[in-house]
């Protein structure tokens, strides 16, 4: 790849991976509709790892007190609000964990086209409209409880579908079950974490058995490119979902959805 497909993809990968508007869609459609070549399991090892490091950073505090109350209820076996939201994380991702091993590559094979993109993304987009104008309770993080954690967790497994958007499904999932639309901002993207690692190590994996050639400089402005730009994301989308809500995002879904479908039937 040249730099300037390096900045854009990059940039895709931070500004899409934590708004609800699919990162993966996104990624697959310069492709698809400008012909560029797959950008390879090096460049999506660098730009995930730019966008885990951001969710990372900007919740450094949170996740260290989930960490040190989590470790310490396993030695006293008391449970604090932050231990217990640490439980419900670990729980959420379990139903991704089981679809990624199993039915990753029928998903790949069958389902990484733009028809697929087309209609989950108008789909969702429509779910998230849906859900967030019912959202009435207003929930916090700390008041999921497991079994609401284990059905976002099944949201988050969805999300595998190109288009679907992980944190669209998640988010949508979060307000149908009565969440504010900033907890369910925040607990999406703390289930980012455990998801977006493991599959960093999963593809480094694969990346050590291809025997791959490995471009360092691509790689470096990448993961910047995408650790800046997912950073600025996460600030400012917390910001805008408490004045705006999720209209915009569901605006942008359905926009592009129809742009898509035009592309499809030209």
């Amino acid at each position: 790849m040249d730099t300037f497909q390096v900045i854009v993809l990059a940039l895709i990968q931070g500004l899409t991976e934590f708004l609800p508007i699919s990162s993966s869609a996104h990624l697959i459609l310069p492709g698809q509709l400008l012909g560029w070549q797959d950008q390879g399991l090096t460049f999506d090892v660098a730009v995930n790892t730019g966008s885990l490091l951001a969710v990372v950073i900007y919740f450094r505090h949170e996740l260290w007190s989930m960490f040190t109350a989590w470790t310490a209820s396993l030695v006293s076996r008391e449970q604090t609000q932050e231990s217990k939201l640490a439980w419900w994380i670990i729980l959420a991702t379990i139903p991704a964990v089981v679809v990624g091993f199993t039915a990753k590559g029928f998903i790949e094979t069958h389902f990484r086209n733009i028809e697929v993109i087309a209609f989950t993304t108008i789909v969702f987009g429509l779910l998230l409209w849906w859900a967030d104008r019912l959202n009435r309770i207003g929930l916090n993080e700390f008041q999921v409880g497991w079994k609401k954690a284990l059905i976002i967790g099944v949201a988050q497994a969805m999300a595998l579908i190109p288009g679907t958007s992980r944190s669209g499904a998640t988010i949508t999932a979060a307000l149908m079950l009565g969440l504010s639309r900033e907890a369910a901002a925040r607990f999406s993207f703390l289930m980012s974490v455990p998801v977006s690692l493991g599959a960093a190590i999963l593809v480094i994996k694969d990346l050590a058995e291809s025997g791959l050639s490995i471009d360092f400089n691509a790689l470096i402005l990448g993961l910047l490119v995408s650790f800046i730009s997912a950073y600025l994301c996460i600030h400012y989308f917390l910001k805008i979902i408490s004045r705006m809500g999720m209209t915009p995002f569901v605006i942008y879904r359905l926009a592009l959805g129809l742009v898509l479908c035009v592309i499809i039937f030209a």
